[in-house]
Formats: structure tokens, C-alpha cells, sequence
């Protein structure tokens, strides 16, 4: 069909699903309990590491909304959609934007986690992500009016990114890039000031960086010789299974595997390292309990080259759509992230290990989180901004975006609507919070109080 019927298309879905039906949240008599939930999304996660996801998670109801995806997919699952479809970040929240270098060393803004990723509506990414800036709004004490903003502009954003996107061409779409030196450029000095220029200076920063005089000085040490991994308990550490013989023969087999889905190219690239160590590492909130590791590399020239090993499990999504395509979850992860990015890590490759998928990329290559907790309401809700904008790309890119367009329309209509569903979802995330802390306070659930 033409751009123009396809236009039409989206309109007529408004009949069946009016864009202000997107407003209303109301958790129904029969909702699942959402600790219920946590505990049966983490089983088959390693048991020790369970109560430092639980003790992150306890911080603030942003650290909780972050490490629940599972609750909101539950919760999503019920509310109305319509109907068109595209490759969903899965866990689309504010902290899993950010800065990275793509290959040809440019600097770009984009989604950088993909661990729940799945074909399914395009809705529910925008509703997690609205809803994501009015819990960090009331984490950093702004006024109700002030969160609420930040949403709307977040959506706004995406509707008006999705207009220009469903006038391109899919070519022009897949190029297309978020330039992270272009965006600060349109930031007004006057009301900028500190924080334009603190950003300047962190990809200035970033950019000079390198892993020898960086990271390795960090994660690693010399002992009698030998490369090693420090252990930093129970952040990092070295597996006891590391070192049985089938097991590391079992690396490096899934090794192996790994260099099977790369290029030629990148391949040889990596002939030039050798695996010195390997350790587990904990990451982030959500993914924490999964087997996650670090590999470090060296060539004989003492350059050094950590990749990060993460476990891929079946996406939060699943249990309310089709199953994914791919047999390995590691697999789904690298399609759908290349399938969204703008760009990806030349070493972005998947594996198979001893009753786990597995994706591999590099641990650190230039990357640049927002420091969300210092932003006021005004640098917030320019922030909200680029990560619709962001959130559209993406989505253009896999899904319908004339169809798309033609459902969202010129109003605010629709933004209003998102941004009212944020604010009644924040108040249903602070009511879980609040069970959360209720059940760690009676002992039903082990914490791990970081110092």
C-alpha cells in the first residue's frame, strides 16, 4: 500500500481502540501478585546473587521499577493496543538510554539494553518509558506537574519523530542517527550552563579513554606473572566450575560458537587476542542473578580487550505474545538489538553453554549514562525528549511507522493520554514497592545491603 492508505490504515484503528482509552489504569480484581511475580521471574537465576538484585531493587521505587519488568509486562498485557506491531525494547525505561560509540568512533544517543527485547506492541515500550520519568521525577523530588511534563514531552517527542520518520524512506530511516555532539549543540547556553558543558566534557572524556589506562588498572592485577581478574566479593569473582576441566573445555567450546556468528573480519580482529581470565561480574538491577561474566583478552602486544558474557533468558514479554522466532535467547537479544540500534558493537555475537544461551559484547566501549539523579525538571524533560526520539527510530525502523503515524495523528491526544496512564502507574508501582519492602521487613525475602 501507498504511505497514504497506510495513513488510513492507522486511522481506522482508532475506531476499535480510541487513543484516550490509553489513559486509564486500574489494576483488575484478579491481578497477579506482583511479589509472586519477582519470585517466579527469578527462578532459575543463581540463588546467591538473588539478594543483591533484591537490595538493589529496595533502594527507591525507580530501583524497583527498574529491576520489574515482569511486573509491568503482566500489567501491560491487559491494557488495550492497536493492534501493529514492532520489536519492543521490552524493559523501555530512562536508564537504558544513553551515549556509546558506534564503529566509525562517532558518538550517538540510543537504547543500550535489549535483554527482554521481542516482537509485540509498540505501545507498551512508550508506557513503560513515560512512566519511567514520572518515578525518577518523584525521585528527585520534583513537583507532580513537573513529572508529569517530563512524560508528555517524552511522548510528544515520539509522536512528532514518528511523523517525519513515516515520511522517509526505509533506507533513510536505517542510516538515520541521533548524533549525541549534534544534540547538545541545541542546547541553549543560558539555560543549560553547567550541565551542557559537564556533558561536553564527559564525551571528551570518554572519547581520549582507553581500556589499558582505564579499565584494567580496575578490574585487573599481575600475580607472579600472569593476568588476572580481581575479585572484588560478591561483585566479582571466579566461579569454582572454572576450574573443572569439562567445564572450561565447555568455554571453549561455546567460544567457538561465538566466533561462528561473527563476521570474517571481526574474527580476525580477534585473532589477535588470547583469553587470559574469565569472572563473573554483576550487573545492573535486572539482569543480576543471571550468569553474567567478564572475559579479558590480551595480544601479545599487552593491548587488552574485555568482553562481557551475559546470560540470555526468555524475555518478560513471552509469557503474553508468541514465543520468540530463535531457539537462543542470545540469538534474540543480537537480532533485536541490531534490528533497533542505529549501530552495534562490532563484537555483538551470541553462544551456547552448558544449559544456557548466552550473548557476548564488549564490557566498556565509550559509554555514557545519564546522570538522571542530578537532572532538575527542566534538563529532564529536555532528556525525555531524546529518549522518544530515540524510541521512535527504533521502532520506525522495524515496524510501520505510516501506520503508526496515522493512529497517533497531529494532536496531543494521545501524549495526554500516555502521560495520565504514567502518573496512575507510578502510584500502582509505589503500592508494590511498598508489598516489597512490607515482605523483606517480615523476612519472606533475602536483601543484600551494598556498603
Amino acid at each position: 500500500m501507498s504511505r497514504e492508505e497506510r495513513l488510513e490504515v492507522g486511522k481506522s484503528l482508532r475506531a476499535d481502540h480510541p487513543r484516550e482509552s490509553h489513559a486509564v489504569w486500574k489494576a483488575a480484581e484478579n491481578r497477579r501478585d506482583s511479589l509472586n511475580l519477582l519470585v517466579e521471574f527469578s527462578k532459575g537465576l543463581l540463588t546467591q546473587l538473588i539478594p543483591i538484585k533484591y537490595g538493589r531493587m529496595m533502594q527507591s521505587p525507580f530501583t524497583f521499577y527498574r529491576g520489574a519488568a515482569a511486573i509491568m509486562a503482566a500489567d501491560l498485557a491487559r491494557t488495550p493496543t492497536s493492534g501493529n506491531t514492532v520489536q519492543c525494547c521490552g524493559d523501555c525505561h530512562l536508564m537504558n538510554f544513553g551515549g556509546f560509540a558506534t564503529p566509525e568512533r562517532r558518538i550517538i544517543f540510543d537504547i543500550n539494553d535489549f535483554d527482554e527485547t521481542l516482537p509485540g506492541p509498540w505501545e507498551w515500550d512508550i508506557k513503560r518509558l513515560a512512566t519511567s520519568f514520572v518515578i525518577a521525577g518523584r525521585d528527585n523530588k520534583f513537583t507532580p506537574s513537573g513529572s508529569r511534563k517530563a512524560a508528555l514531552r517524552c511522548v510528544q517527542s515520539y509522536r512528532e519523530h514518528m511523523h517525519t520518520y513515516s515520511k522517509m524512506s526505509a533506507l533513510d530511516v536505517w542510516y538515520d542517527r541521533i548524533d549525541a555532539k549534534a544534540l547538545l549543540q541545541t542546547l541553549q547556553s543560558d539555560k543549560w550552563g553547567k550541565v551542557k558543558k559537564r556533558l561536553q566534557d564527559r564525551i571528551s572524556e570518554e572519547s581520549s579513554r582507553t581500556v589499558e589506562e582505564s579499565d584494567f588498572p580496575k578490574l585487573a592485577t599481575i600475580e607472579a606473572g600472569n593476568v588476572r581478574i580481581k575479585d572484588n566479593r560478591p561483585l566479582i569473582y571466579h566461579h569454582a566450575l572454572l576450574d573443572d576441566l569439562k567445564y572450561r573445555q565447555a568455554v571453549i567450546d561455546a567460544t567457538n560458537q561465538y566466533r561462528n556468528t561473527l563476521t570474517d573480519g571481526h574474527n580476525a580482529l580477534l585473532d589477535h587476542y588470547e583469553i587470559k581470565d574469565i569472572a563473573v561480574k554483576v550487573v545492573g538491577i535486572g539482569s543480576i542473578g543471571t550468569f553474567c561474566a567478564i572475559a579479558l583478552l590480551m595480544s601479545p602486544d599487552n593491548d587488552v580487550l574485555f568482553l562481557q558474557i551475559k546470560e540470555a533468558r526468555a524475555s518478560a514479554l513471552e509469557s503474553y505474545l508468541s514465543k520468540s522466532l530463535y531457539s537462543n535467547h542470545g540469538q534474540r537479544v543480537v537480532a533485536g538489538q541490531k534490528l533497533m540500534q542505529s549501530a552495534s558493537d562490532i563484537f555483538l555475537g551470541w553462544t551456547k553453554g552448558p544449559k544456557r544461551d548466552f550473548y557476548i559484547r564488549q564490557l566498556r566501549d565509550i559509554k555514557i549514562k545519564a546522570p538522571v539523579e542530578q537532572f532538575d525538571e527542566y534538563v529532564m524533560t529536555k532528556y525525555a525528549e531524546w529518549c522518544g526520539w530515540a524510541l521512535a527510530r527504533a521502532h520506525a525502523k522495524s515496524g510501520d511507522s505510516a501506520v503508526i503515524h496515522g493512529y497517533l495523528g497531529n494532536s496531543n491526544e494521545f501524549d495526554e493520554a500516555i502521560a495520565s496512564f504514567a502518573v496512575t502507574y507510578a502510584d500502582q508501582n509505589e503500592r508494590d514497592y511498598k508489598d516489597f519492602l512490607k515482605a523483606i521487613r517480615a523476612g519472606k525475602i533475602e536483601v543484600y545491603k551494598e556498603v
